[in-house]
């Protein structure tokens, strides 16, 4: 079986995949997002209480749609991306790089020797589905798309850098971290960040490489599109529940005020 990764494949051609963010951490909500017509979807492990088991299932849970799974470790250790890897996981968004010598070790993590330092062990993995792709060892350095966050002000300074090694597919601009490095945490939108983001958007894509980043704002998505960004996500689908839950309840404004806390629980 050749090596298949229609998310990677896009990212190379340069065709605009819009994404979803997944933090609830529940498989059956994962499906429902698969549904949704999505490109990509983000199974969160840094910013979501999601392990090991949970990303396990939300990969199960969206297998049978067209929606490419993508999954944001913690961090980007080599035992961690091998276990990730060997559950099935093809796309790897690792977060807080700000080195091409992280780059190149975490390139390396995602790929067997003698390019890399993967270990063997995907036949009893969902990975190679477990033997039944035969050649599995012989395709899955070029199966993988590995996807970088840069978001600190260290990062943009050694963005080329990273943007060059060898193994690394995409960059992604983190807006949050990167506003907090630079002086504005809790304003993304400040100047100072927007323009900093559209300058590494331009090194990143003048690079080869495809760039990335999230937004919940339309305007602002639809100008990272417009800029060469190939993979945004628009949305998260927590807050998407919890705006659409505050909106429904405005509408009762005046009902059924819920009672003030009183007695032990009240403490919590």
């Amino acid at each position: 079986m050749p090596a298949h990764n229609p998310f990677k494949t896009a990212l190379a051609e340069r065709r605009p995949q819009i994404g979803l963010w997944l933090s609830m951490a529940d498989p059956y909500l994962a499906e429902a997002a698969a549904t949704c017509g999505y490109d990509w979807l983000l199974i969160d492990g840094e910013h979501a209480p999601n392990d090991l088991r949970s990303t396990l299932a939300a990969l199960q849970a969206v297998n049978a749609y067209p929606a490419h799974p993508v999954v944001r470790v913690v961090e980007g250790s080599q035992a961690l991306i091998k276990q990730m890897l060997d559950i099935g996981a093809k796309t790897l968004l690792v977060p807080m790089v700000d080195t091409a010598s992280q780059a190149r070790a975490i390139a390396a993590a995602t790929r067997y020797p003698p390019q890399g330092v993967r270990g063997v062990g995907s036949a009893t993995g969902r990975s190679s589905l477990w033997s039944s792709r035969s050649d599995y060892l012989n395709v899955a350095n070029d199966e993988v798309c590995l996807l970088l966050q840069a978001e600190t002000a260290t990062a943009l300074q050694n963005l080329e850098a990273i943007c060059a090694v060898d193994g690394v597919h995409g960059i992604f601009i983190g807006p949050a971290d990167l506003a907090a490095s630079m002086g504005h945490r809790g304003n993304p939108g400040h100047p100072e960040v927007q323009a900093a983001i559209a300058g590494a958007m331009k090194t990143i894509i003048a690079s080869g490489k495809a760039a990335g980043t999230l937004t919940s704002d339309p305007t602002l998505a639809q100008r990272y599109l417009d800029l060469g960004c190939t993979f945004v996500a628009v949305g998260v689908d927590v807050l998407l529940f919890v705006n659409a839950a505050r909106r429904l309840r405005g509408q009762f404004a005046g009902a059924g005020a819920a009672p003030a806390a009183s007695g032990p629980s009240a403490a919590y």
